[in-house]
């Protein structure tokens, strides 16, 4: 039995990572703002207490941020979405220091948004150049944050870059399918590249760069199938037994703003490292992810 510490483990992805991790043996405390069962109280954006907690353990997995989609990103989201995220990493990175018996690995979510918006045409995989906008910026520093457990106190540590999650209760299927269910939204044309990963494969990933000693760096929690847009939005139709419905653009970015590029943008990433690593995906296929989710 491992002992974890997961920061955001009651969002979407950290509540199927916790429940997987439990239910194989494992002691796993939360990182929470609120007190509860299993509960460490933290403070993301001040040190505390609550970084000698882990003192002793055998991973952490940090989630936590502020939601990147479904909000609008006023000045003051973006600050908040910066923050949460390169501050609470730098944090819990002064929390491996301070531990006498240090984490033997520190997993950090980042994003596909390290590539920015919209890099229409390119294929890009774990090695190809960061993009140059805000969420570009974010998930720069974000995973330059997470890389100093490293050097500075010799913890292992892997950079996992999501693409946009297909699962029940949460990610892509929250912001695709419209109110009442009466179909699946294509903002805009539709023919913009779209990475996207089944729940289980992330969870997959995050778990295999627990308790592989050979993960290190950036890897791509991304399937394998090429997608547009449109292509997942029919695919999610599909096992719905429910129409395509297009949703405007200048609608959606009424209520979004500038968010709305994250379903917009065209990001064609390939998990190229993660393949070369030996992770086999367990839903490879468009298809089967969406079927899985809503069949």
């Amino acid at each position: 039995m491992s002992k974890y510490i997961v920061s955001g483990g009651t969002g979407f992805v950290g509540r199927a990572l916790v429940s997987h991790l439990r239910s194989r043996g494992d002691d796993v405390e939360v990182l929470s703002r609120r007190e509860g069962q299993n509960h460490i109280v933290w403070d993301p954006m001040s040190p505390g207490p609550w970084q000698e907690a882990l003192d002793g353990c055998d991973g952490v997995v940090h989630l936590a941020g502020a939601p990147i989609a479904g909000q609008r990103w006023t000045e003051g989201y973006k600050r908040a979405i910066e923050q949460s995220r390169l501050r609470s990493t730098e944090l819990l990175v002064a929390g491996l220091g301070v531990a006498k018996k240090k984490p033997g690995v520190f997993v950090s979510a980042s994003a596909v948004g390290f590539f920015g918006a919209n890099r229409p045409g390119e294929v890009l995989d774990e090695k190809s150049a960061p993009g140059d906008d805000f969420l570009a910026r974010v998930c720069r520093g974000w995973e330059n944050a997470a890389a100093a457990a490293t050097p500075k106190h010799g913890v292992r540590s892997v950079r996992v870059r999501f693409g946009v999650v297909l699962g029940e209760g949460g990610g892509a299927l929250d912001r695709m399918v419209l109110p009442l269910g009466v179909g699946v939204g294509v903002v805009g044309r539709g023919d913009n590249a779209f990475s996207w990963v089944h729940l289980d494969d992330v969870v997959g990933l995050l778990v295999r760069a627990l308790d592989d000693p050979d993960w290190q760096g950036t890897y791509h929690a991304i399937g394998p199938e090429p997608a547009t847009q449109r292509e997942v939005a029919g695919a999610l139709a599909a096992a719905m037994g429910r129409p395509v419905i297009p949703a405007p653009t200048a609608v959606v970015r009424l209520g979004l703003g500038d968010a709305v590029e994250v379903l917009t943008g065209s990001i064609d990433a390939r998990p190229r490292h993660t393949l070369a690593a030996g992770y086999a995906f367990r839903f490879p296929t468009l298809e089967g992810a969406a079927t899985a989710v809503l069949g």
